[in-house]
């Protein structure tokens, strides 16, 4: 079982996105994303990640047809009705398929959020550390 930090730089391979940076959060339970923009058109849902300001924004938006609504309560303790979409998160060289719901991230530092339902069973969480899977990452680059 791998330890993961406070936070981390994650990779969304099936999304285009790399070295992203991203909060551990044992209080959560779902992942989250930050979207800027997303509607339903002829029943396919379409979004665009991070916004303009983020280094890694590209603007390109994203098609899923599987997806769902879900209520979720924000940190705030406020229920909000999110799109809930299925994607891989790469941690330590290990693809995960898990559910992150879209949300308005703007105002927070990290643009992803790494919730319990990733995390139980698969991660030890040590607060004192930060980026031990991108540490290992660049290692792994580094010999080859």
């Amino acid at each position: 079982m791998h330890t993961l930090g406070r936070s981390d730089r994650v990779d969304l391979p099936g999304l285009g996105l790399y070295n992203i940076h991203a909060k551990i959060d044992t209080g959560a339970y779902t992942s989250s994303l930050h979207c800027s923009r997303a509607e339903v058109k002829n029943g396919v849902l379409e979004f665009v990640l991070l916004d303009d300001e983020h280094p890694e924004f590209t603007g390109m938006v994203f098609s899923f047809a599987e997806f769902e609504t879900r209520l979720i309560k924000n940190s705030f303790g406020v229920a909000e009705n999110r799109y809930i979409i299925k994607t891989t998160v790469k941690l330590f060289d290990e693809e995960i398929l898990t559910e992150f719901s879209l949300s308005d991230r703007d105002a927070l530092r990290f643009p992803i959020l790494l919730g319990r339902k990733i995390l139980r069973n698969r991660f030890v969480i040590d607060v004192t550390k930060k980026n031990l899977s991108y540490r290992s990452k660049k290692k792994k680059i580094s010999k080859q």
